[in-house]
């Protein structure tokens, strides 16, 4: 790969940004890129804002993404994504699961995301989150079921994927994380 790939997972604390984007940078490693990764997770025990930038290709000299040069924003929460437009460009691509978490600060979730979201990016893929909890075993699996459907737009080997999965999965979840992850590259 001759070009830099960079990739911004953003979410609340508890929707397993940090591992996703753990397992990401490693499937990258393993698939033989250089492969960077800068996450922010201070205010994660309380809901706040969690987000990680990948960056891998074959030399990668920072982990943090430049403005207006994401490839590809992966949102788990509606709202979440609004923070993070001005990575995005013309060409990135959005792949949000409809999550809502409503902050402490706010009374009443705002309406009309993700139309707006809709207006805004050309290539949008929508997730239900109870759906795709249901057919990955649950909402503590969607971070490694939506990596599944991230998979379908890397180069990278299965066996990478699998590795990563394996090693990084809290203790005794691994299998799971992996049925959740194959269950994501077919949706």
């Amino acid at each position: 790969m001759s070009s830099t790939r960079n990739i911004l997972m953003v979410g609340v604390g508890g929707q397993g940004i940090v591992l996703a984007s753990g397992i990401l940078a490693r499937a990258a490693l393993y698939a033989g890129h250089d492969s960077k990764k800068s996450e922010i997770h201070g205010m994660s025990q309380r809901g706040g804002s969690v987000f990680s930038h990948i960056r891998f290709g074959q030399k990668v000299y920072s982990p943090v993404i430049p403005e207006c040069s994401a490839d590809l924003l992966v949102s788990l929460e509606e709202m979440e994504t609004l923070r993070w437009l001005q990575y995005c460009n013309s060409q990135t691509e959005l792949i949000l699961c409809q999550a809502r978490v409503t902050p402490a600060n706010v009374s009443k979730y705002p309406a009309g995301i993700s139309h707006e979201l809709k207006r805004l990016f050309q290539n949008i893929v929508i997730i239900d989150p109870l759906e795709l909890a249901g057919k990955c075993g649950g909402q503590k699996y969607i971070n490694t079921a939506i990596l599944g459907l991230i998979s379908r737009r890397m180069d990278f080997p299965e066996n990478a994927w699998k590795e990563s999965v394996e090693e990084l999965s809290p203790a005794g979840s691994a299998s799971q994380n992996w049925q959740a992850f194959l269950a994501g590259k077919i949706l």
